[in-house]
């Protein structure tokens, strides 16, 4: 192995405990820049498939050319290994005491089976419309009542008080739902309004000939 400077081999003990907190989609890696062709002095998981002695990354490798003791840390980027796997990652640069770069900690984690979960959870939330009002019941009777009910929370005053015309709008309402279709629903109804079942007939003959239904 290859000898590790004094300043990253004080993180070990912290790679460990990090790593094993963060399960096996997680890799904490270690570099020495001290031999920047064999840098990586230090491993906790396996996500890249690495050994001790492997190279300096490019991304690490063309930021030190470019930056040098001035590398800022790149936190929490995405990379794809070459099989395939998407990576979320943070590589941070250790400094001596006179502050030149001397390595860098890279946290690796696998998050392909997030994105595939991901994918699922999308796939079975997506939906083609807007939310639909919709009653679940054991009972004809219940439901109806639901149906009804929520009509009429619509109006102002209770069913029995309102005016004609009050109660054609929640008959032509009912009727567009389809609540007549249900045997016994004109009792029903006519009960919730307080007037007669023929009084419900003649209703429903005056709206659906004003919305040229009969």
């Amino acid at each position: 192995m290859n000898e590790i400077h004094e300043e990253l081999k004080k993180l070990i003990p912290y790679i460990d405990a990090v790593q094993a907190t963060m399960g096996p989609h997680c890799e904490m890696v270690l570099h020495d820049f001290a031999n920047p062709e064999r840098s990586l002095v230090y491993i906790a998981g396996n996500v890249t498939n690495r050994r001790i002695g492997a190279p300096i990354t490019d991304f690490v490798l063309a930021k030190l050319h470019k930056y040098g003791d001035n590398c800022n840390n790149f936190m929490n980027y995405t990379t794809t290994t070459q099989t395939g796997k998407t990576l979320r990652c943070s590589t941070i640069f250790v400094r001596d005491a006179d502050g030149k770069v001397v390595g860098c900690l890279c946290i690796n984690i696998d998050i392909t089976p997030m994105i595939a979960w991901k994918h699922f959870v999308d796939a079975n939330l997506s939906v083609n419309s807007a939310p639909m009002d919709e009653n679940f019941s054991n009972d004809v009777f219940d439901a109806l009542n639901n149906i009804i009910k929520n009509t009429l929370a619509q109006h102002q005053m209770p069913a029995a008080n309102l005016p004609k015309e009050g109660k054609l709008d929640i008959v032509s309402h009912l009727d567009e739902k389809g609540v007549f279709l249900v045997k016994g629903a004109v009792e029903q109804v006519a009960a919730t309004l307080g007037v007669s079942r023929y009084s419900i007939y003649n209703y429903l003959d005056e709206v659906r000939s004003l919305r040229g239904t009969k």
